[in-house]
């Protein structure tokens, strides 16, 4: 029997993100309803709360894509506890199952869906930024709409490995872009928690060198734990020329940025070898710029981006139940729901990496 009213993180506006008591959601037909264990709190997040043009707009180039009041967060698990009629057959689960949502609702309706480009979606409702539409898992409990795309979550993971499977998913997608070759060397820039598990993964895929650039030493000590061969400081090192030197003079073959920063982006196509490829994982707060002529007329560049985590659910799952990546390291603070305010503080800082929100449902 579901509560009549539960607690939730609602965002009403830029900084103003609250604790409230809302009412619990109800399923309709071919829905159903989370009992929430755990919800990470992404970069995203803390972007969204600080007012980031992306997701509040800007008059000009970006409409608001966030609808307040919403009650935040994307990266959740949680327990079926109450079926709509029909959902039981509709997403092949039972009262008590853990599952995940991936974070997009598709709408099923638009080109990029009709055309199997479901994580494209012109629609595009996202969990954690639509409220009314697609309120998200910082809640004890959250609606799972028709259109959700769901997976079942393997008994051997933790709740921490769980909340983690939208990140994993995300950083999968993108080192599945790169399109690493055995005799690459691969830079990824960025050693947050997506940019940690993807040295994971790309030391999955054999390159022949594997490089890690943080501006924290901690991290890329992690790195070389997780399979890097090297890791640079760009607060004391040059990249560009510490890559050259490791690779005859010629640069890497692949660059996946995961930064967000402008500086990153310079710095990969600096690094990259004629006909190399970089890859854009990043959300960005402001736009950059840079030398477009590097891309073209000088290295002939592919530039690809990344964009959240289509098929990947599955292997991220698969992965991290056969032990082949872990958010050992990672997930460095758990923090209850009720005191989310002090996680998204402790998200901020530099000393942190993964913080997860706990309901106590775990």
């Amino acid at each position: 029997m579901l509560p009549d009213d539960m607690q939730a993180v609602v965002c009403r506006g830029p900084g103003d993100y609250r604790l409230e008591r809302v009412p619990t959601p109800r399923p309709g037909p071919n829905e159903l309803i989370l009992g929430i264990q755990a919800c990470g709190i992404c970069s995203s997040d803390l972007k969204c709360r600080d007012g980031a043009a992306m997701y509040w707009g800007d008059g000009d180039r970006f409409a608001p894509f966030v609808k307040p009041p919403m009650i935040v967060g994307h990266e959740f698990t949680g327990e079926v506890v109450a079926l709509g009629e029909g959902a039981g057959e509709h997403f092949g689960v039972s009262l008590g199952d853990r599952v995940v949502p991936e974070q997009i609702l598709p709408c099923g309706k638009c080109l990029y869906c009709q055309r199997g480009h479901y994580w494209m979606c012109e629609v595009h409702h996202i969990f954690g930024f639509q409220g009314g539409v697609a309120d998200g898992g910082m809640a004890e409990y959250l609606r799972v709409p028709a259109n959700a795309v769901l997976h079942p979550v393997d008994p051997r993971l933790s709740v921490e490995e769980a909340a983690f499977l939208e990140p994993l998913a995300c950083g999968i997608h993108a080192v599945n872009r790169a399109e690493i070759q055995f005799d690459d060397t691969v830079v990824i820039a960025g050693g947050g928690p997506i940019g940690l598990a993807m040295v994971q993964l790309a030391r999955l895929k054999t390159p022949r060198q594997l490089i890690l650039v943080d501006t924290h030493d901690d991290r890329l000590a992690m790195a070389y734990d997780y399979g890097a061969d090297h890791g640079f400081n760009p607060h004391r090192d040059d990249i560009a020329k510490e890559i050259r030197a490791l690779t005859g003079g010629y640069g890497c073959e692949v660059y996946i940025d995961a930064t967000g920063s402008s500086s990153g982006v310079a710095q990969g196509l600096e690094s990259l070898r004629k006909l190399g490829r970089f890859v854009e994982f990043s959300v960005f707060k402001e736009p950059t710029s840079v030398d477009w002529s590097t891309i073209g007329d000088r290295k002939e560049l592919d530039i690809r981006g990344s964009h959240l985590s289509p098929h990947t659910y599955p292997v991220a799952i698969d992965l991290l139940a056969r032990g082949l990546v872990t958010t050992r390291g990672i997930v460095t603070h758990r923090v209850a729901l009720t005191d989310f305010e002090r996680g998204f503080e402790i998200a901020a800082r530099r000393d942190s990496i993964k913080v997860v929100l706990t309901t106590g449902a775990s």
